[in-house]
């Protein structure tokens, strides 16, 4: 039980409001079709948290304060920037995610739940400073809320478990699914995450010496924490595709419509149930989102201020777009919201690179790792996963622009232009990775 709470904390980003609506378009729009591309999305999530754990009790520092360390100061301000702008990506999720779930229990407008959600998220967080147990104690309940709710949904609608089944083992992917699996991606392994569990995973005091095995296990309680965040999200995909797939109301599904759409096909407790999870998933993310705000700004900037100054500085660095993109959407309906937060998921996946290479690179190098540093197997699958993703991010932008031989050899300037673009990310991702020299000095 000792090392039990740093595992759960992180495995709420696996089930905020942003999976949830992937979770509920891929069942909606493509059936059981793309439960692989979850289940192998989770899978590399949980190799990635697995690394960012034995990072920080290893070194006893989280990957902030190793980019901090091991990058100069141009590289640094690029990084933090990146990363918060995916904290704050995320946090507009999942502050809106909450606030649909506010509406759709008590009809209150979508800014009045923002407020709402934020100044609440706020205040749970002086938890904090009743110890470290209350707290993980409060975000198991609201993980069990979630669960139950999610679960409740199964139960009643009662999804083909063959084809689920066939779903996860089967790996197809029409053309028109290259959008939501790449956002998949994006919502399902966060930036952020990875900095925050590296600092979680100190707040467990371990003994000089014993570092090995609480590495094993913090790996025993992480992956099942992100098991049990695969169960929620597969029951999600299955649920909206047992009830919606090939109906008309598929391509019209949001956080906000399906509870609406399940209220009306189901019955009203249905679309209570459903709130209610969102409301949890909402609220819970949003505190994580907090404190791994506070941990990046702490580490890439070496800020020296109290924990409830920077929970204000990075409270309010996500709450103002929050607000302005509640109003801006807030008033006319869910569709603008929910294509803003498909938006937000590929700008999770396009940041990501640049989270994952620092840490695959802090994690194999014996200089920093000393014996625990990653094994050459363990890395070839990490940088693996890397590529792929990149490779997922840069085959989602020429599909969706249309890029293709032709235009390229006609010099079409629009065309030139974007793989120009994607040039210049690629060569970004691959400084990002041999700036650190010294950490590739000794390697595994």
């Amino acid at each position: 039980m000792k090392f039990t709470g740093p595992g759960w904390l992180m495995s709420i980003a696996y089930i905020d409001p942003g999976n949830l609506e992937a979770d509920l378009q891929s069942g909606a729009l493509f059936g059981y079709t793309l439960l692989w591309a979850l289940l192998l999305a989770t899978t590399m999530g949980l190799g990635m948290q697995l690394i960012a754990a034995r990072l920080g009790c290893a070194t006893r520092r989280h990957l902030a304060e190793h980019c901090q360390e091991h990058y100069p100061f141009q590289i640094r301000v690029f990084l933090w920037v990146t990363t918060e702008c995916a904290i704050i990506g995320s946090d507009i999720q999942e502050v809106i995610g909450s606030s649909i779930g506010i509406k759709l229990l008590f009809g209150l407008p979508i800014p009045v739940g923002v407020v709402i959600t934020a100044v609440t998220a706020f205040g749970f967080l002086f938890l904090e400073r009743l110890g470290t147990r209350p707290l993980e104690l409060f975000f198991a309940v609201l993980i069990l809320v979630l669960a139950a709710s999610m679960g409740g949904l199964f139960s009643v609608i009662k999804p083909e478990p063959a084809e689920m089944l066939r779903g996860l083992t089967i790996p197809r992917m029409p053309p028109s699914a290259v959008k939501q699996v790449v956002g998949m991606l994006g919502c399902v392994i966060m930036p952020h995450n990875l900095f925050l569990h590296s600092a979680l995973v100190q707040s467990r005091v371990v003994p000089t010496g014993e570092e090995a095995n609480a590495i094993f296990f913090f790996t025993i309680e992480s992956t099942a924490a992100i098991f049990m965040s695969l169960l929620i999200n597969m029951s999600v995909v299955a649920v909206f595709s047992k009830g919606f797939y090939g109906s008309p109301a598929a391509s019209d599904l949001g956080l906000g419509s399906a509870g609406h759409y399940l209220g009306d096909q189901y019955g009203d407790y249905m679309r209570v149930i459903w709130a209610l999870g969102l409301c949890a998933a909402g609220q819970s993310s949003t505190m994580t989102g907090a404190y791994a705000g506070q941990w990046v700004m702490q580490g890439y900037l070496q800020l020296k201020v109290s924990s409830w100054k920077r929970a204000i500085i990075t409270r309010s660095m996500a709450l103002c777009p929050t607000l302005l993109v509640a109003f801006y959407f807030g008033g006319g309906g869910n569709d603008g919201l929910d294509a803003f937060n498909e938006f937000l998921n590929l700008v999770q996946a396009v940041v990501l690179p640049f989270a994952v290479v620092p840490l695959l690179i802090f994690g194999g190098s014996r200089t920093i790792m000393g014996g625990l540093a990653l094994s050459r197997g363990a890395m070839a699958v990490g940088w693996t996963c890397a590529i792929l993703i990149m490779a997922a991010n840069v085959y989602m932008v020429l599909v969706e622009l249309d890029i293709g031989a032709g235009k390229i050899a006609a010099g079409d300037s629009r065309t030139l232009c974007v793989l120009g673009g994607v040039l210049l990310y690629l060569s970004a991702v691959l400084y990002v990775a041999w700036v650190p020299r010294s950490a590739w000095s000794s390697y595994s």
